[in-house]
């Protein structure tokens, strides 16, 4: 019992001693636990509203993001969006919300438009300032901005950047457009030779105040008006006032002379106008009457104006004879040249190498004239050109007047290795009037009275003066239409007029094929221009019924005839017929154009511009390049180039071929 309690009491003690240890231990688990559980429980308080708040703003941000990029769609093309977006070059990759700020690179560039770097560079550097001036301030721009107000800057300075510097490219190219124009019409101007446009030309730079005639037209119009009033003045007893203004008009008209422009003025002119100007208005104050100044005018007006139709037609009849009249230097050469033909002995009067003259292997040349200078520029020309002289034939025709001159120039110029043979056309005697209709149709009275009763010409025969004109009375003008009959034993020949220049080799001519055809030539027709209505009478049936009126003109001067062709298709016939229906020149006017035309109507084969150039003559715009790459050119018209009316600026392709310091040319003042 005693052992039991005691053992009990032991019990008793022992638990005891574990009952008082418990809580110690229960504040030490709380003492180390409550700190770790805080600490843990505060950190995943903190991860959750991280998470929660990093979730809200990426909410937030896709959303914004979203919005941009429907924004910018709208405003630019896929390829801008990829070159955006995938541009590294300054800030590395760009996002949306970048873009959206304005942090754009310098290296963006959009892909459908031409943005030159300068206009590039500006707008970004206008958009770094812009970044700068909002990161002062902490924010974006306010709620109530729009967010892509920048970028629509940018945008709106790009495009009038772009529309200011297209604007001025295209006023840049109109400036050089207008000066290129007004530089060629300059260069222009000044190829066209003053002869014929006069001193005055306003593209001209030395004409540099375009009023330098004002002073002169003044002092005209004033002695117009002083005229004026002197007839009223003695209308209305005004003896004074009459003879002053007479007295002042003269004063004037000695002042002003011959002169075209101001600097022509003597120095006492405007002294002039202020003394006429004083007693104008005088006469103005005492004589004015609108009636009788109109009236005045009018008279005068009427007088000038017959005055300009007599000058006219006297220029016209002038130039013609001087187109038509031989020079007295040719005039001299050609005398001189005969007396020496007829004082050689008959063998020393012979062209070597007759043998060639029938030889169909050869290029034969036909060329009818009574101008020795002219005929041997045609043959020095030719021969200087070829490539092998030795198979040239020249077949020269001429009148009677002239035989001597031309044998007797060749024997003593002969063209090199070339043959050369002259004939007269008047020891042709197979060709006379009953022959040929055109010789028979001079014989008549009418076509003797329109020729030689110059002194009281019809009204019809004055209007045409440059066809009462001595070559249409020469058969050398009419013996192209005899070739056949002139050189029965050749197949093909080249005709060429007295007043051509070849400059290029010419025996291709002979390998051209005309397709049937008789007559190779060059066309001259423009839009209308040298087409049949021109030369041929349209109001006459026969024409008409025959013949198209737009049909294409050729020209005379170098054309290739097939005599074969013209053999089996009798063209002598058919120009007989027609020159027989127009006796009395109802069909055409006087000359060989216009049967040649008619003869050759669907018989002509037309050759390359090329091959011969017209128009020196008369025109004095024919260009340069053209000369220069023709194998012929021609001065056709009446400014031919052994003339002094000649035209100077093309005279010079014609003169290189004569020899100045030939004894005869100097003997006969013949000078280039």
């Amino acid at each position: 019992m005693a052992l039991k309690r005691g053992l009990s009491s032991v019990g008793v003690h022992r638990n005891r001693s574990s009952g008082s240890r418990f809580p110690i231990v229960i504040l030490v688990l709380f003492s180390v636990l409550a700190p770790l559980v805080f600490f843990v429980g505060r950190g995943l308080y903190i991860s959750d509203q991280n998470n929660v708040q990093s979730g809200y703003t990426k909410q937030n941000v896709d959303w914004r993001e979203r919005l941009a990029l429907q924004s910018i769609k709208n405003l630019f093309t896929k390829e801008v969006i990829d070159v955006v977006t995938t541009s590294t070059a300054d800030l590395g990759p760009l996002s949306l919300d970048s873009f959206r700020k304005g942090n754009l690179s310098a290296s963006w560039k959009v892909v459908e438009t031409s943005v030159e770097d300068d206009a590039t560079s500006q707008s970004n550097l206008k958009a770094a300032e812009l970044k700068q001036e909002m990161s002062k301030d902490g924010k974006l721009l306010d709620d109530d901005r729009s967010p892509d107000a920048p970028a629509k800057t940018l945008r709106r300075q790009l495009r009038d950047n772009r529309r200011a510097k297209r604007a001025a490219e295209l006023v840049q190219q109109d400036d050089e457009a207008t000066l290129k124009l007004e530089n060629a019409a300059i260069e222009r101007s000044r190829a066209v030779d003053s002869a014929v446009l006069g001193r005055y030309n306003i593209w001209r730079r030395e004409i540099e105040n375009e009023n330098s005639d004002s002073t002169v037209r003044l002092m005209r119009d004033q002695i117009i008006m002083a005229q004026v009033y002197i007839g009223i003045a003695k209308m209305k007893n005004k003896l004074g006032l009459q003879q002053e203004l007479k007295i002042r008009v003269k004063e004037s008209q000695r002042a002003v002379g011959e002169s075209t422009v101001d600097a022509d003025l003597p120095h006492s002119a405007p002294e002039k106008i202020k003394t006429m100007g004083k007693v104008l208005s005088i006469a103005r104050e005492q004589l004015y009457d609108c009636k009788l100044v109109t009236g005045k005018l009018r008279a005068m007006l009427q007088r000038s104006d017959e005055q300009v139709r007599s000058l006219k037609k006297q220029s016209t009849f002038l130039s013609q004879l001087a187109a038509k009249t031989i020079p007295n230097a040719i005039h001299c050469l050609s005398m001189r040249l005969t007396i020496e033909y007829y004082l050689l002995p008959l063998e020393k009067r012979k062209f070597p190498r007759s043998e060639n003259l029938e030889n169909p292997n050869l290029y034969h040349y036909a060329l009818f004239s009574d101008n020795v200078l002219a005929a041997s520029v045609v043959v020095n020309s030719t021969i200087m050109n070829a490539k092998d002289p030795s198979k040239h034939v020249f077949h020269l025709v001429t009148d009677k007047l002239n035989f001597g001159a031309m044998n007797m120039w060749f024997l003593l110029n002969p063209p090199g290795k070339a043959t050369i043979h002259v004939e007269n056309v008047d020891e042709f005697k197979w060709l006379n009037s009953s022959y040929c209709p055109v010789l028979r149709q001079l014989e008549t009275a009418a076509m003797k009275e329109y020729y030689f009763k110059a002194d009281n010409p019809t009204k019809s025969a004055s209007s045409n003066l440059k066809y009462r004109n001595p070559k249409y009375l020469s058969m050398l003008n009419h013996l192209r239409f005899y070739l056949p009959q002139v050189y029965p034993k050749l197949d093909k020949i080249l005709f060429l007029d007295d007043d051509i220049v070849v400059q290029n080799d010419l025996t291709r001519l002979w390998s051209v094929d005309l397709h049937g055809k008789v007559n190779g030539a060059v066309e001259t027709c423009g839009e209308s221009f040298h087409r049949f209505d021109k030369y041929l009478n349209f109001s006459n049936p026969h024409i008409s019924r025959n013949f198209d009126p737009n049909a294409c003109g050729w020209a005379y001067g170098m054309n290739m005839f097939d005599l074969k062709e013209w053999k089996k298709r009798d063209i002598t016939g058919i120009y007989h017929k027609w020159q027989n229906m127009n006796e009395d020149r109802a069909l055409w006017k006087l000359g060989t154009l216009p049967p040649g035309l008619i003869t050759f109507y669907g018989l002509t084969h037309p050759l390359e511009k090329s091959w011969h150039v017209l128009g020196l003559g008369y025109n004095p715009s024919v260009d340069k390049k053209e000369i220069e790459h023709a194998a012929v050119i021609h001065y056709n018209g009446n400014m031919k180039p052994w003339l002094e009316l000649a035209m100077t600026k093309y005279r010079s392709y014609w003169t290189k071929y004569i020899k100045y310091d030939h004894p005869y040319l100097r003997s006969c003042n013949l000078s280039e």
